[in-house]
């Protein structure tokens, strides 16, 4: 049976920034993982319990009557699982961001990851009993704190294609088909990156590499399903590897791609240092040396995130000739790495990914890396 909306939390909790607490929606059958999420969230300034439900269905109900920033939704439920109820949450939830909290997460399983594709801002991998305090509750309420911050995004049926030259004060002007494109995501990337890259035209063979913060166990699934929808050829980046027209390369979760020029051929070389901006793998590493080996002939993309890696890395692509790509903040779930490049006018312009696809789409010139 549901819990009640926690009335007495809403009353006693310190407003945010915004000037108000950030309402939270707990979601997941267990009775004790409930409590000890609610005595988190209500024990933290800034947040409010608006409801607390043992399931999927009666999430769906109770969002049709009233509203929550942030939905914290486990996936294995009797009944209807999370990543079945997912799109009616996220269309009963309007513009609540769902943070996907399950063990499912840790072992990297396929539930997560489509749970991402599927619109899903965040996954958090729970932890076992007794191990709730501490550090995972200092990460929860994080991740909680910036998805609830993040501008208000437009579902994908919302979405149209941005018209060029309506909000960039710099003109888009190629002048060549692109021979490599670099793309770094993180958080709400990989909805953006299916739309982007459904929208390239088929003619358009440059490489494309993609890094996306996601953990290590996550990237073989992620990789089968980008080759599933795309019906592109997909690698999860390896020492040697020579890029070849068509193909995606996923970073690793444990390392950095980067790129040398063996001859006349482009290889993957792997990265293991430490970034000071603590991401592993780390954009900026992947936008220097395309700068390096591509230089003006590559286009960076920068999709929804959190933080600003890639930040500097697209600043040295664009030094070296290149064109740089930014999400508009309306369609990214958290427009920090976006908006970092944004801000500094790095970006030549910001667009929807759809739209940055279309683009792109307009040279019908053949590509090859090498």
């Amino acid at each position: 049976m549901a819990t009640q909306p926690l009335a007495s939390a809403a009353k006693t909790a310190v407003p945010d920034v915004q000037g108000r607490s950030i309402r939270v929606m707990l979601v997941d059958d267990s009775l004790v993982v409930r409590s000890v999420l609610e005595r988190i969230f209500t024990t933290a300034p800034g947040f409010s319990i608006c409801a607390s439900v043992a399931s999927a269905r009666e999430a769906i109900a109770w969002l049709g009557q009233d509203r929550a920033d942030v939905i914290v939704l486990d996936i294995e439920m009797p009944g209807m699982t999370g990543i079945a109820a997912l799109p009616q949450i996220m269309t009963e939830g309007a513009h609540a961001r769902v943070l996907i909290l399950s063990s499912n997460c840790e072992a990297g399983g396929p539930a997560a990851v489509e749970a991402l594709a599927l619109g899903a801002s965040d996954t958090l991998a729970k932890p076992g009993r007794g191990s709730f305090a501490g550090t995972f509750s200092e990460v929860l309420l994080s991740r909680v704190r910036s998805l609830a911050a993040a501008p208000t995004p437009l579902r994908r049926h919302d979405q149209k294609p941005e018209r060029l030259g309506t909000r960039n004060s710099v003109a888009i002007a190629l002048g060549r088909t692109p021979t490599c494109i670099a793309v770094a995501a993180s958080t709400g990337g990989i909805p953006a990156f299916a739309s982007f890259l459904s929208n390239l035209d088929p003619a358009l063979t440059a490489p494309i590499l993609l890094t996306q913060h996601l953990p290590e166990a996550f990237i073989g699934y992620y990789a089968q399903q980008i080759a599933t929808s795309s019906k592109r050829e997909v690698h999860v980046a390896a020492p040697g590897v020579r890029l070849a027209p068509r193909a995606v390369y996923l970073a690793p979760g444990n390392a950095h791609m980067s790129l040398a020029r063996i001859g006349r051929h482009v290889e993957i070389v792997l990265d293991h240092q430490t970034m000071a901006n603590g991401c592993c793998p780390s954009a900026d590493p992947m936008f220097a040396a395309v700068a390096d080996v591509f230089g003006p002939d590559a286009v960076g993309v920068v999709l929804s995130g959190m933080g600003r890696d890639g930040a500097d890395g697209a600043a040295q692509l664009r030094a070296a000739g290149g064109v740089i790509l930014a999400q508009a903040p309306e369609s990214c779930v958290v427009w920090g790495m976006p908006g970092a490049v944004a801000n500094s006018g790095v970006a030549n312009a910001v667009l929807n990914p759809d739209a940055m696809g279309l683009l792109l789409g307009r040279g019908h010139a053949q590509a090859n890396p090498s």
